[in-house]
């Protein structure tokens, strides 16, 4: 049989039966090794049929930990209220957060200006990677007024942002403003995001109020292209 056509029947193989569910969205696929000694072929041949299967989106591959079963994209809404974890959690996938830095520190004139404080008043900084079913789809930068004291504390404690401003007499918040840009991810942000260098990405810089108007979160979040769908309502 021609290579050709032997890794074009391993990549459909192995796209049946990931339609069928023998592995479900997010597990992880035997290694090449293992493909190989399956199908009777060297590993050039299976890494040629997940190289196919990766360019249609049906599996991903990260970096030392393997190649794994993509999970259908995220729908997301941009409403006046938006929280992650519910927006996941509502599409039966497990929602995570890892937080990479999280530091208070005085405002720059431009910070300041988005927080509606003075410049040199105390902020703190929050950044790190939100993830459904151990997938990243996204990598978050929020800035808080520091008037929010115990929020770093909450944050450390494990609470959710939603929590975290509860824990601060912020019973509730909604979205003032949302910018969307198209972006292309750099070597930083790919690696974060576990994708390409110069993938697709959307970015989007958003403002959170709460009842009294006072701006209680800037933040700046980049998105997977591929595996988030952003979808505008009033909610």
């Amino acid at each position: 049989m021609a290579r050709s056509a032997l890794w074009r029947e391993i990549a459909e193989t192995l796209e049946v039966e990931i339609a069928r569910g023998h592995a479900a969205a997010g597990a992880r696929l035997p290694t090449e090794a293992e493909l190989a000694a399956r199908f009777g072929v060297n590993r050039h041949t299976v890494r040629h049929a997940l190289a196919d299967l990766a360019a249609r989106g049906v599996v991903h591959a990260r970096r030392g930990a393997g190649v794994f079963v993509t999970a259908p994209p995220v729908d997301y809404p941009l409403g006046r209220r938006v929280r992650f974890h519910q927006a996941v959690e509502a599409q039966g996938q497990v929602p995570s957060r890892e937080i990479t830095r999280l530091e208070t520190r005085p405002a720059d004139a431009v910070e300041a200006g988005l927080l509606g404080i003075a410049p040199g008043q105390l902020l703190h900084v929050v950044e790190g990677v939100s993830s459904a079913d151990g997938q990243p789809l996204a990598v978050f930068r929020s800035l808080f007024p520091g008037w929010l004291e115990g929020l770093p504390d909450a944050l450390r404690a494990g609470a959710s942002i939603t929590a975290a401003l509860a824990a601060c007499g912020v019973s509730d918040y909604t979205r003032l403003s949302t910018r969307l840009t198209a972006k292309v991810a750099k070597p930083i942000l790919a690696l974060r995001l576990r994708v390409s260098e110069g993938a697709p990405i959307l970015r989007s810089e958003a403002v959170n109020v709460d009842g009294a108007g006072r701006a209680v979160e800037c933040g700046t979040t980049w998105f997977a292209g591929d595996r988030v769908t952003l979808t505008v309502g009033a909610g």
